[in-house]
């Protein structure tokens, strides 16, 4: 499977031979076009720019511009412009150089990261280790050395998330190795790149914790997390995003666990941390979120009140930044929901959720899981307010929704199905139906009453009787 990218030979023909359209109007003329310092223009002079810089100097603009577009999450602008730094390194350093085999572990790295893509990204990774492998040993300088292993933790850092999703637990393990022997010999290094070689720890001690989650390694997993803060606070940076995604994942590894104390106690610190950073934000959101999550499983009523002012935290964090109508808010309400209906606060419940209801119609559509989900809870909230006829329309607009987004034969729909069914033997809801089903089956009104008067029709007949009468 190949995404349909410019190959890499081809980037670079086309970026170095496009010609505006005025350019190519003179090039028919019988002058010949004129000199490039003569072009007049914004094409022109960026043609004329294009075809003087260096093939390094252009590797280094696309660098630049790739890591702009990963950041701004344009997955297919990033990697276009990493098959261009594929091409560009081949043209400024041949095909026997590092810089090659980096720009394919970073190409590849991109396909995983932006793109999901983990054959694509195992495939520039054997490229990118058939030029490293050759190559670093006859590097003489040390920062060359020093830039070379860090491209080889890369390609094997990134080799092992690949293999992890492909589900190849063994290579991925082998291949995390080989990455945290690259990481100790880049230490050794001394002060050439520490700063770098920090991030590259944390970012292989991260990678190892998802891979021992995977096999069932908690313990492992979480004294890899452990690692990754000292590594953290060995660069300064306690207080940052990485340590607030530290904190976190060490809470879901204690919440598969059961231990939800630990849990509460590490998102505890995130929270802590993400508010320290950017409080108001979407992280300390996500964080707030999480942490109320926490207190409501504990099933414990000295959790409630925290469990309520968390919720409402994240919820107010979102509703700030996202508007009303994103899904992250959406998503929190429903667990907000699900929570006050468990803690018998069900007014509270059917209130947010018939608000949520047409902001969830507009965002996902009729047909959607979140809308069909609303009706579950809005059904469920008023049966336990003894209010069955309703619950039972409510139910019945769920049905409809999953019949058509899931099918007749699906768990959900059957278990809504059963559900009615169990309504609809109340009595006042047994009533309803058969008032409903009395009314279709009588004859329409139409076959009943005549729809015009017979010849001598009604009015003559009273106005006889009246004359009758009369006379």
């Amino acid at each position: 499977m190949s995404l349909n990218l410019p190959t890499e030979d081809a980037a670079v023909d086309k970026q170095c031979t496009e010609v505006p359209e005025e350019g190519r109007a003179s090039s028919s003329s019988s002058e010949g076009p004129p000199p490039l310092d003569r072009c007049s223009g914004p094409a022109a002079r960026a043609l004329a720019t294009a075809v003087t810089m260096s093939p390094e100097h252009r590797l280094q603009q696309s660098e630049s511009r790739a890591q702009a577009f990963a950041a701004a999450q344009e997955a297919d602008a990033a990697v276009q412009e990493l098959v261009r730094c594929v091409a560009l390194a081949r043209l400024a350093h041949g095909d026997a150089h590092w810089k090659l085999a980096e720009a394919h572990a970073r190409l590849g790295q991109g396909y995983l990261r932006l793109k999901g893509l983990a054959l694509q990204a195992q495939e520039h990774m054997e490229k990118a280790k058939a030029i490293a492998v050759n190559t670093t040993l006859e590097l003489a300088g040390k920062q060359e050395r020093a830039d070379a292993l860090r491209c080889l933790v890369i390609i094997f850092q990134t080799e092992g998330e690949a293999a992890q999703r492909l589900g190849n637990l063994r290579k991925a393990e082998q291949s995390l190795e080989k990455a945290d022997r690259a990481v100790v010999e880049l230490q050794q290094l001394g002060g050439v790149c520490g700063e770098d070689a920090l991030g590259v720890q944390f970012d292989v001690a991260m990678s190892a914790v998802r891979l021992q989650r995977k096999q069932g390694q908690p313990a492992a997993a979480l004294c890899q997390c452990q690692r990754a803060l000292r590594v953290l606070q060995a660069a300064g940076r306690e207080a940052s995003w990485e340590a607030c995604s530290v904190y976190r994942e060490m809470a879901a590894i204690e919440q598969a666990g059961g231990n939800v104390d630990g849990a509460i106690q590490h998102l505890l610190q995130a929270h802590s941390v993400s508010l320290s950073v950017c409080p108001g934000s979407v992280e300390e959101a996500g964080a707030a979120h999480s942490l109320a999550l926490a207190y409501s499983r504990t099933g414990e009523s000295e959790h409630s009140d925290s469990a309520v002012r968390f919720f409402e935290q994240s919820l107010s964090s979102y509703r700030r930044t996202l508007g009303p109508e994103h899904s992250l808010l959406l998503s929190a309400q429903d667990d907000y929901c699900h929570f006050l209906l468990i803690s018998g606060q069900r007014e509270s419940a059917v209130k947010m959720l018939k608000e949520s209801l047409p902001l969830k119609e507009s965002t996902f559509g009729h047909l959607s899981a979140e809308v069909a989900e609303t009706y579950w809870l809005l059904g469920e909230a008023e049966v336990s307010q003894g209010q069955i006829r309703r619950a039972y329309r409510t139910l019945k607009k769920c049905l409809e929704v999953q019949s058509l987004l899931y099918g007749p034969q699906d768990r959900r729909t059957r278990d809504t199905q059963q559900t009615l069914d169990k309504l609809a033997k109340d009595p006042e809801v047994a009533a309803k139906q058969r008032k409903a089903g009395g009314l279709r089956d009588r004859p329409p009104f139409c076959s009943a009453v005549p729809s015009h008067n017979p010849p001598g029709g009604t009015k003559s007949k009273i106005w006889d009787s009246e004359g009758g009468k009369n006379g």
